[in-house]
């Protein structure tokens, strides 16, 4: 709800909700929006999505949704992480000298670290993938 903005111009002002407007005149305004709403979220359903419960706690109402967490091993992000360092890294090597004048050849150290870490990181990912893959009653994805 905005009051006295752009957007209540552009309803003409019919549909815009005043300071002094009563709990009757707020929903007789906002009654399209509410409509065009629900009309928007049973076409959702209607395209596979998961059904969205509200709860309320306290004042406050929270949509949730029963959905499955994604199965995501990490591998594809560490590799691109690593490969982003190692990239930067090689990068900064023709300007080490000028690094080193202004005290700054720790950038190129955090470069390397962070390759270091990114391909332990890769390893461990793998590892955790495959293990999880070989574990009984698990769908293994193609």
């Amino acid at each position: 709800m905005t009051k006295g903005g752009a957007d209540d111009r552009s309803d003409g002002g019919d549909s815009a909700v005043r300071e002094g407007d009563g709990p009757d005149t707020i929903e007789r305004k906002l009654g399209h929006r509410e409509s065009a709403r629900r009309e928007r979220s049973a076409r959702r359903h209607e395209l596979g999505r998961p059904e969205v419960t509200e709860l309320e706690i306290g004042s406050t109402t929270h949509r949730v949704a029963e959905v499955e967490p994604m199965d995501v091993d990490g591998v594809r992000t560490m590799t691109v992480g690593t490969i982003a360092w190692g990239v930067l890294a090689v990068a900064m090597l023709p300007f080490l000298g000028t690094l080193d004048k202004l005290d700054r050849t720790w950038w190129v150290w955090t470069a390397v670290a962070g390759l270091g870490l990114g391909l332990i990181g890769i390893e461990y990912c793998r590892r955790r993938r495959n293990a999880l893959h070989m574990r009984p009653g698990r769908r293994k994805k193609g």
